[in-house]
């Protein structure tokens, strides 16, 4: 299988690199570290610049003000954003809730979506539950009007509509709408924001079933899996590097065995891996939704369980540099650790695949 991008997704690659080099190196998400909740994600000069890339509407078609392209070129710019940490509610947008305003047929929010307009959230989660009772919330509606709470809503405090799991429906509610509060949250990985959200009879639109969403939590499954490689790579190339020109005893730590047994461990994570992510982004785009849902849980799975032990094993590498906030090291291991943590995380995965006699 060919596990390096080719064609557009290359191309899409190094321009989306180029871009955040120049626009969001990582000086610029060390300092919006922390403060990713107070931050208004279409004012930003740099969302408005991935707008004008047309990244946002990558997933959607053409006939829906979009680019038309698939998961196999989205995986190659969400590889770039993890490389450099990027802070923005690209992901949970411009795959999460993309793909789910495609499932349900809502084309007028895809292309509101695609044109940057407005920036959009999937709300599934809710307190004291499994991630896997997202077909089956608490949360209720009456008459259009929705109540009930709902936790690790990423980049809540930025959006501008929640795609809410109530009843047995899906629904869009507008960041203005009566009745809905913001809760941020604190999380380990300061390059992203979540919240906790709160309705209270706040007026919705119903889009459609909750079962339209599965293609849409596979497509976010390989996009969060996408996204790690992109910081598992990274932050193995700079402890490779640093093995290769720190010296000791007049030689390169790169030489000592416990050093380069920690490298080997991290290429390996990082191979595997890309096999399973680059597989799950092709069968997304080419296989049947059966074969594609396994694919995805399969890279999810990897990406929560091996790429944070490579974040952690690079900063074993740097040594007692690595520990302090000046290094980057940190922040990839940081958002490798929210990778570990989202959606419930490898175990869920695990549960998934067992549950569908597919593992």
């Amino acid at each position: 299988m060919q596990t390096e991008h080719a064609g557009e997704a290359l191309a899409l690659r190094e321009s989306v690199g180029r871009f955040l080099a120049e626009r969001a190196p990582l000086a610029w998400v060390r300092e919006r570290w922390e403060h990713a909740a107070k931050i208004d994600g279409r004012d930003d000069p740099v969302w408005r610049g991935l707008v004008a890339l047309g990244l946002p509407g990558l997933l959607v078609p053409p006939s829906q003000d979009g680019v038309g392209c698939g998961m196999v070129e989205m995986g190659a710019v969400l590889e770039e954003m993890g490389r450099f940490a990027h802070a923005s509610p690209f992901l949970g947008s411009a795959v999460g809730a993309t793909a789910a305003a495609l499932a349900l047929d809502a084309g007028e929010l895809a292309a509101r979506l695609a044109s940057g307009a407005a920036i959009a959230t999937l709300a599934l989660e809710e307190p004291g539950a499994p991630f896997a009772a997202w077909r089956s919330p608490a949360a209720r509606v009456e008459r259009e009007l929705v109540s009930g709470r709902k936790v690790r809503v990423a980049d809540a405090p930025s959006v501008d509509v929640f795609l809410v799991t109530a009843g047995d429906a899906v629904y869009q509610v507008e960041r203005d709408a009566a009745g809905l509060a913001i809760d941020p949250e604190r999380s380990i990985d300061g390059s992203r924001s979540s919240a906790t959200v709160c309705f209270d009879r706040t007026p919705a639109r119903r889009l459609g079933p909750i079962a339209a969403l599965a293609p849409a939590l596979d497509r976010l499954f390989a996009a969060l899996a996408a996204d790690g490689l992109g910081a598992a790579q990274a932050a193995l190339d700079a402890a490779l590097a640093y093995a290769r020109e720190r010296r000791q005893f007049g030689v390169p730590i790169g030489t000592f065995q416990a050093v380069s047994h920690l490298l080997v461990d991290m290429l390996h994570a990082v191979e595997l891996g890309r096999g399973a992510v680059h597989h799950a982004l092709w069968a997304l785009d080419a296989e049947p939704q059966g074969v594609a849902h396994r694919a995805a849980l399969v890279a999810k799975a990897w990406a929560s369980e091996a790429f944070p032990k490579v974040g952690a094993d690079a900063i074993q590498v740097f040594g007692g540099i690595g520990f302090t906030w000046e290094h980057d090291a940190h922040l990839w291991y940081k958002r490798l650790l929210g990778l570990e943590l989202s959606l419930g995380g490898a175990s869920a995965c695990h549960d998934e695949l067992a549950a569908s006699g597919i593992g």
